[in-house]
């Protein structure tokens, strides 16, 4: 049996089918897996494939989240008009969706606009696709009809308003309808100006952003898994079940419980060590730079995370796109990023400011490859080296000249 669009279905509909035939093999096919699927292929109770390929020809779709902004909006659908291309532009609110169609015919006269949505006769909305397939129509105003099924390669441009009230799964599936050619696609996810986002529907319109190459529906059914929850695996429910220990957690204690009951639990690796600084510098998120204690968690944990250069210069490119110019403190922790990461690679465990002096803790098997008489060579009598279980290294620092600055030369020249 093949399932396709399985994010569809829920679990009843699903069991109802396979009770149909026993024995069946089951094939269900999505672009974005609901959360308890995605979950259940990654702990092993389900066989997954991932098809990262696209058609040929294909290219990402451009996607921008910002402010509905009606000067954004008239300049999208002119430039796609300009091209001979269509649009999209959603709409999920039945009741209001004829005002809106009018809305566009003001804003760009030229174009020939029409709707459509769910409680129009099948006739009705057949007669409108027809119509906007043979290209009697530029911009067709809808609502959430559009997820699935819908395939017009002409059509290159959707524009999605109020986009923090649709679910990720459902964004992705909505960009889709788009870049379906070989000409370039553009997606403008919009929400309410000055409104102020609930933590999920921030994370979850990042999510659309940041995920944008070929196969990223993969990418984005697992953002989805963390922000919503696994659900239940042996009953009906398809996410939630992990707000108190979290996501990576869960599937530790999962992975743990199932290595017992399959006799295949082996001696637990020891986790990475974390480098500790200590050093004299404010180093933090002020509330007047981010208000949101969540939204600061959710950038210390993006900080914490970053494991070379490129990724810290993301999370930095994250933070002023979406917070305005930094202020020193938050540059400053993502200076002390910089310097754990090069501290790990000189296997430095710990960094300390004592005083006037700045001490470097090495892991003993280590120490032996100090360069002793290079570091003396720059630093004459500012360094001491003191061997003992921890081997450490003490530099006098000049007090009138940034710390950061210094500690990350320091680490250059060891």
């Amino acid at each position: 049996m093949i399932v396709d669009e399985e994010h569809r279905f829920g679990v009843k509909d699903k069991e109802k089918i396979k009770e149909m035939k026993t024995n069946v093999d089951v094939l269900t096919m999505t672009a974005t897996p609901i959360p308890r699927t995605l979950h259940m292929s990654i702990v092993g109770v389900r066989d997954m494939s991932v098809i990262y390929d696209p058609p040929q020809d294909r290219k990402p779709v451009k996607t921008y989240v910002l402010e509905y902004d009606k000067e954004v909006i008239r300049e999208a659908i002119t430039r796609e008009l300009e091209r001979k291309g269509q649009v999209f532009y959603l709409y999920n609110k039945v009741e209001g969706i004829e005002k809106k169609a009018l809305e566009v015919e003001e804003l760009v006269p030229e174009a020939k606009v029409a709707y459509a949505h769910g409680q129009m006769s099948g006739q009705e909305l057949e007669n409108i696709m027809m119509d906007f397939i043979d290209k009697k129509i530029d911009v067709i105003v809808c609502t959430t009809i559009l997820e699935s099924g819908i395939d017009i390669p002409n059509a290159n441009t959707i524009i999605v308003e109020n986009a923090d009230r649709l679910g990720l799964a459902q964004l992705y599936q909505i960009r889709g309808r788009v870049g379906r050619s070989n000409r370039e696609s553009f997606a403008y996810i919009t929400y309410k100006r000055d409104k102020l986002l609930s933590e999920v529907a921030d994370k979850r319109l990042k999510a659309i952003k940041d995920f944008t190459e070929f196969g990223s529906g993969f990418k984005i059914a697992m953002r989805d898994l963390e922000i919503r929850g696994a659900g239940s695996l042996i009953g009906e429910i398809q996410h939630g079940h992990m707000e108190q220990v979290g996501y990576d957690m869960y599937c530790k204690l999962l992975d743990e419980v199932m290595k017992e009951m399959q006799g295949t639990k082996t001696v637990e690796e020891k986790p990475e060590e974390d480098i500790q600084i200590d050093i004299n510098v404010s180093s933090y998120i002020p509330d007047e730079y981010i208000e949101s204690s969540s939204i600061k968690i959710s950038i210390y944990q993006d900080i914490a995370l970053c494991k070379n250069e490129e990724e810290i210069l993301d999370v930095t490119d994250e933070i002023i796109d979406r917070f305005g110019e930094m202020p020193k403190e938050v540059e400053n922790l993502l200076e002390i990023a910089r310097i754990k990461n090069r501290a790990k690679e000189k296997n430095i465990k710990k960094i300390a400011q004592k005083g006037n002096s700045i001490v470097f803790y090495f892991a003993s098997a280590e120490a032996e490859n100090i360069d002793l008489g290079k570091l003396i060579g720059i630093y004459k009598n500012n360094i001491r080296f003191s061997q003992s279980a921890m081997p450490y290294v003490t530099y006098k620092i000049d007090t009138d000249k940034s710390i950061i600055k210094q500690i990350k030369d320091f680490l250059q020249n060891i």
